[in-house]
């Protein structure tokens, strides 16, 4: 397939567009990464606006990432069809109208509905803005372009904490929807001024099929795991959707064998780098997307702190990935992707595990460092995976590739609030009681911990000078 451009956007200099398209699509990314965990630290407050159990809240949050993932495999086909700036600036706008109808809403249905709507927004927003700035670059550009992309895609769910913690307490949680209202409006006039509008001049056909098949298998899994985590419905009713959710994955995987253009193509993983960058990054992002809702909820539960003050001590994380920004060249370019996802995935795991341990009794200091230092190995890993995931791909697969990839990285930020859920509630129900206490609190990450840990396991399967090319590394000459 071939591509063509729109000519409509401003003729700017090829430098200055790039740091521009990286600008707004990074302001995207943010705006939606914040909305995805902003509501953590306001659960407890929207439940008893809702007359809701708290812990029953989370399908606030599941639902938004359930609907992120069953529609962002329609990203890139949209987006070859209609072109980008237009796939990009209509999944702003939606995202913002769904932001306005959930600060309106009065019922917890109503909150869940428009989250499902936000979410298809933001499925467009993430995976259309990321393709937009894998085009613009060259392969030795990409790890500069990704470092600063990542960062607001790594600090958006550390900052949602916060930012939710301080409206609950000064204003209301409906503000935490109605402050995406202007950054929406902005991004919109300025996707519109600088962003170009490429599009496939032969666009494959939908594959209606394969998103009604994908569609169901998300839906059931998702729903029948978030049930099973909150005890919510019968086992027979929980057993069906997952029945269900698995005899259609197994006839979407039939169905994408024969398709010549899968709504999400298996066959990427046959290249090594994004495969195995698939797989291990879903190890971690399942345990990495436990914490905005356990940490929070331990704070506040545990601790006894107030949203306000459990969202800054939450804070510290996105502190440590700041510095990412300027280590992760030199430390790619000095022992390589391989040797970084290895080790570094240790060092995450490790910190993550260590959080098990903490008590009122700690001071807080202690608590900031580890969260802090954390924060900076979790950003570098999840750099490192989202680099090296397009390294091997071709052109013409881009569109297919960014779709699968950010399918599966918000499926398995879903399976991690379930993952998370289930864990505590298995806890408390082992352990007779009517309340979270510290110690399930410690089972839950204890349990997030040991799914991490496979993640270096499977990385150490790459190729020792895999993206040599996009990081400096010198390539060793093999006998």
């Amino acid at each position: 397939m071939t591509s063509e451009m729109s000519q409509s956007a401003p003729t700017v200099p090829r430098k200055k567009r790039r740091y521009l398209t990286a600008l707004i699509v990074a302001a995207a990314m943010f705006m939606e990464q914040v909305d995805g965990t902003v509501l953590a630290t306001a659960l407890p407050t929207m439940a008893r606006s809702f007359h809701a159990d708290p812990l029953h809240m989370n399908i606030a949050l599941t639902s938004y990432l359930l609907s992120l993932a069953v529609f962002i495999p329609v990203s890139g086909t949209a987006a070859d069809r209609f072109g980008t700036r237009t796939v990009f600036r209509a999944a702003i706008a939606l995202f913002t109208i769904g932001s306005i109808l959930c600060a309106q809403s009065q019922t917890l249905w109503f909150l869940i509905a428009s989250r499902i709507l936000q979410g298809i927004g933001g499925a467009m927003m993430v995976p259309v803005g990321r393709l937009v700035l894998l085009r613009s670059v060259t392969k030795a550009e990409l790890v500069t372009t990704m470092t600063w992309l990542l960062i607001p895609a790594t600090i958006g769910p550390m900052l949602g904490p916060p930012i939710g913690g301080f409206i609950v307490d000064a204003l209301n949680w409906r503000w935490i929807f109605y402050i995406n209202v202007p950054v929406g409006v902005i991004g919109l006039v300025l996707v519109t001024l600088f962003i170009e509008d490429v599009r496939e001049k032969e666009p494959a056909r939908f594959d209606f099929v394969g998103f009604a098949l994908s569609g169901v298998t998300l839906a059931c899994l998702m729903f029948g795991l978030e049930l099973a985590s909150r005890g919510v419905g019968s086992a027979l009713e929980t057993g069906a959707l997952l029945a269900v959710g698995v005899a259609a994955g197994l006839l979407y995987w039939r169905h994408s064998r024969g398709h010549p253009h899968p709504i999400l193509d298996f066959s990427l993983m046959r290249v090594p780098t994004f495969g195995i960058s698939v797989l291990a990054g879903a190890l971690s992002r399942i345990a990495v997307g436990a914490m905005p809702f356990l940490l929070p909820m331990m704070l506040q539960l545990g601790f006894g702190m107030s949203a306000s003050a459990s969202g800054m001590v939450t804070f510290a994380s996105a502190v440590g990935s700041l510095a990412m920004r300027v280590a992760a060249r030199p430390i790619l370019k000095r022992i390589g992707f391989r040797n970084t996802l290895v080790w570094v995935g240790l060092i995450s795991t490790l910190l993550l595990g260590s959080s098990a341990a903490f008590r009122p009794s700690w001071p807080l200091a202690a608590i900031y460092a580890v969260l802090m230092v954390g924060g900076f190995f979790q950003s570098l890993q999840f750099m490192v995976y989202n680099t090296i995931a397009y390294a091997d791909i071709q052109r013409d697969r881009m569109s297919a590739a960014t779709s699968f990839y950010t399918t599966f990285q918000q499926l398995c930020i879903s399976l991690g609030i379930a993952t998370a859920a289930a864990a505590l509630a298995g806890s408390m129900f082992a352990a007779g009681h009517t309340a979270p206490a510290l110690s399930d609190f410690t089972a839950a990450y204890l349990l997030v911990a040991a799914i991490a840990v496979f993640a270096p396991v499977l990385s150490w399967r790459l190729d020792t000078d895999a993206g040599a090319e996009l990081s400096g590394q010198r390539v060793r000459a093999r006998a």
